[in-house]
């Protein structure tokens, strides 16, 4: 009971530090505070906190766990991260600095029409309400397992307190509120895991340079794969799906998108987004690294190493509060950090593109209130659903819903032609479902499946669709677009 009092204290301490930064950075605040932050914020400021706000908790709890059946394979996607956030920084960021958009959809907009606008909006609001609720479903369902579960308290209440913390200090600041709440969650979250690994480290009986010769000496510090072209961790296949993850994910997201719209210019956009870009390789490494100490520590004491996402929290449940509390601290800095920019974009989204009323605050408030509601019901459907590895969760989803925004924003970028807009809808709810009976029927035929590639491979469908059900004749749109 000590040790749920201390972590309890420590989560209430965080969430002052939340409501402080909150409170100062709302006063005042309008819409145009709330969506774009008055574009003023520092550069640095935003690629520090766009850090933590991109490695969520399924990242803090499923990564070191990755290690216990693909090794460190992971670090061929993170790799190819790299490239795709330079292709973000120099092809669309100054496309969306040139035409100064509030959201990214617009751009779909100017250039293909308004069911295209539409389309391209609502695809991001269904994918971004998905995604955001597996990721905070971890969260959630651990502080539930750790601490609310022993006080008889219903994982529904959970849920909905968590979500709740997040609308009160977002309400009024929203993104610039965020820039700002992303720093000092980046801060607890590096500064929880380097805790941990230190602790697993001391464990072992071993000085950090030991550590670090022990894991690259490890047979789960493989890292490439060139020789198995069927695997899903051959090289090529990861690294171009991690190009396309972070093009479509970070580039074609309003989520992420929407910090870096808040810099003062297009080069301080560009600086931040090449610099935690780059940050996304050391970082991860730093989780796979853990995982591999934590399955030497328990080889070591002759016990079961634990599988995938059970790895962390099954040895943190066996620890004294050195290691509950910075993993407590950690997760939900990892987790509320993406979820609280989430709920953010969402409210952007639907006031902006859907409702076409950027400057009704009534409405901003009224939004931003109800997709909170929205984000408890589907957490607490999550949870009779999931039965896969989280993370794997994710990219699934992300493969189906977010192919036809990679195809609407390639074919208005790499082409002249105009759709008819009018069939875009149906095109992009076709690529997916097209996509799905690919992979089913790959499987059965020949024992492939698809992995990552299914988001290229659903972008392309929904390219060539676009292409075939076009005309050449360039419009006025996309004459103001270009």
């Amino acid at each position: 009971m000590q040790s749920i009092m201390w972590i309890l204290a420590t989560i209430l301490i965080y969430f002052a530090v939340l409501f402080g930064i909150s409170r100062l950075t709302g006063r005042r605040a309008t819409n145009e505070t709330f969506f774009r932050a008055n574009r003023r914020s520092p550069w640095y400021m935003v690629a520090f906190g766009m850090i933590g706000a991109s490695i969520s908790g399924v990242t803090f709890v499923s990564v070191p766990g990755m290690v216990t059946s693909i090794d460190m394979t992971y670090m061929q996607t993170c790799l190819g991260f790299i490239l795709g956030y330079i292709a973000v920084a120099f092809i669309l960021l100054p496309l969306y600095y040139r035409l100064n958009l509030t959201t990214i959809y617009s751009y779909l907009g100017q250039r293909l029409g308004p069911r295209a606008y539409k389309t391209g909006a609502s695809f991001f609001l269904l994918s971004k309400m998905t995604g955001a609720v597996v990721r905070f479903y971890v969260v959630c369902m651990i502080l539930q397992r750790f601490v609310f579960e022993a006080w008889g308290i219903p994982f529904a209440v959970t849920v909905s307190v968590m979500v709740a913390l997040i609308w009160l200090y977002t309400r009024q600041g929203g993104i610039k509120t965020l820039v700002w709440t992303d720093t000092f969650q980046t801060v607890c979250l590096f500064g929880a895991l380097l805790l941990i690994i230190y602790k697993v480290t001391g464990l072992l009986g071993m000085t950090i340079p030991e550590a670090v010769d022990a894991i690259a000496a490890d047979a789960h510090s493989r890292i490439f794969v060139f020789d198995d072209w069927v695997s899903k961790q051959n090289f090529w296949k990861q690294f171009l799906s991690g190009v396309f993850i972070v093009i479509v994910m970070t580039g074609l997201d309003q989520d992420m998108m929407q910090k870096n719209l808040t810099c003062k210019s297009l080069r301080e956009a560009q600086k931040d987004m090449c610099t935690y870009g780059v940050a996304f390789v050391p970082a991860n490494l730093l989780f796979l690294s853990l995982g591999v100490l934590l399955v030497m520590l328990a080889q070591s004491q002759g016990l079961p190493v634990a599988m995938g996402d059970a790895l962390l929290p099954d040895f943190v449940q066996q620890s004294g509060l050195s290691v509950v509390l910075p993993f407590t601290i950690g997760l939900t800095a990892a987790s509320f950090s993406s979820a609280d920019s989430a709920l953010t974009s969402l409210t952007t989204s639907y006031c902006v593109d859907i409702r076409g009323r950027a400057g009704d605050e009534r409405l901003r408030k009224r939004a931003h209130l109800g997709i909170s509601v929205l984000f408890v019901v589907m957490i607490l459907l999550f949870r009779l659903l999931n039965s896969t590895s989280v993370i794997d969760a994710i990219y699934t989803l992300c493969g189906y819903t977010y192919g036809p925004l990679l195809g609407l924003f390639a074919f208005g970028m790499l082409t002249k032609r105009m759709p008819h807009d009018r069939f875009v809808p149906y095109i992009c709810v076709a690529s997916p479902l097209v996509c799905y009976a690919i992979d089913t029927l790959t499987w059965q035929w020949s024992g492939y499946r698809f992995g990552y590639e299914l988001l290229m491979l659903n972008g392309l469908l929904t390219f060539l669709a676009l292409t075939v059900s076009s005309r050449c004749t360039p419009s006025a749109e996309h004459r103001s677009a270009s």
